[in-house]
């Protein structure tokens, strides 16, 4: 896909990820419907892109909000790219998390990308090619303790893009997933920073991340998974599955300690 004469609804676009992805699609041209709550850090991409970001006031979390994207979006002359970054992290045991947190986490990388891609999959189709693109999380491939439910709604994502895609074989639409690793973003506690230098992960800058999904957008690449060694885990993870079991054992006790 030539990104100069796309046209995009990105969700999560004030975030980490989803601003550089914003500006990334900027400087190939493409024309950005910006989806965020926060729209202040959009505001300075705007000045400096003249005419090629619109940007829409909405929080996924309410229904309201999320039929007013769908709305506008359908507006979109020759809407041809979706990309669904919009999403929220929670480093906690499960017990210390209320039903209120799990519902905002399954309603914001789940049911919100799902809903989004349901209302304009006609739009999407109308042209003679389009892609969606839903961005995940290498947890969507390995269970993590302490990450349970982020973990649930990734794989919930992976789930859905995987049958989608095939569900959408025979349309003008591809459908990829992109996995990144831990990344620099505001949205990683003190905890869950904490966990990763004791653990020595390693986290990608939100620019790298938005390099690698433009690059996977370009190449229709299905299924992209950032970073190594996570990518290895994943596949240890699917083959031996009790070495993954033994090496997060390891980590329990810092897991319960800064998980509470």
């Amino acid at each position: 896909m030539q990104l100069s004469n796309a046209n995009v609804l990105l969700t999560g676009a004030s975030g980490g990820i989803g601003l550089a992805l914003c500006e990334a699609l900027c400087r190939e041209g493409a024309k950005v419907l910006a989806v965020a709550r926060n729209i202040q850090s959009l505001e300075g991409l705007q000045q400096k892109y003249i005419g090629q970001i619109k940007i829409i006031r909405a929080d996924l979390l309410d229904f309201q909000d999320l039929n007013k994207v769908i709305q506008v979006a359908s507006q979109v002359e020759g809407l041809n790219l979706l990309i669904n970054a919009a999403g929220v992290n929670c480093f906690a045991t499960l017990d210390h998390q209320s039903p209120e947190q799990i519902h905002q986490l399954v309603q914001l990388n789940v049911t919100a990308p799902m809903s989004l891609t349901a209302g304009l999959i006609a739009k999407l189709n109308a042209v003679s090619e389009a892609k969606i693109v839903n961005v995940g999380s290498i947890y969507g491939s390995l269970g993590f303790a302490g990450y349970t439910t982020y973990c649930a709604t990734k794989f919930a994502l992976r789930g859905f893009s995987e049958a989608l895609r095939r569900e959408l074989a025979d349309s003008n639409i591809q459908v990829l997933y992109v996995a990144p690793r831990a990344t620099q973003t505001t949205m990683n506690s003190q905890a869950a920073q904490d966990l990763m230098q004791a653990m020595g992960s390693k986290a990608d800058s939100p620019e790298l991340v938005a390099k690698i999904i433009i690059q996977s957008i370009k190449q229709g690449k299905q299924n992209t998974y950032i970073g190594w060694p996570e990518r290895g885990f994943v596949m240890m993870n699917s083959i031996m599955p009790h070495l993954v079991d033994q090496g997060v054992r390891k980590h329990l006790s810092l897991i319960h300690q800064l998980g509470h």
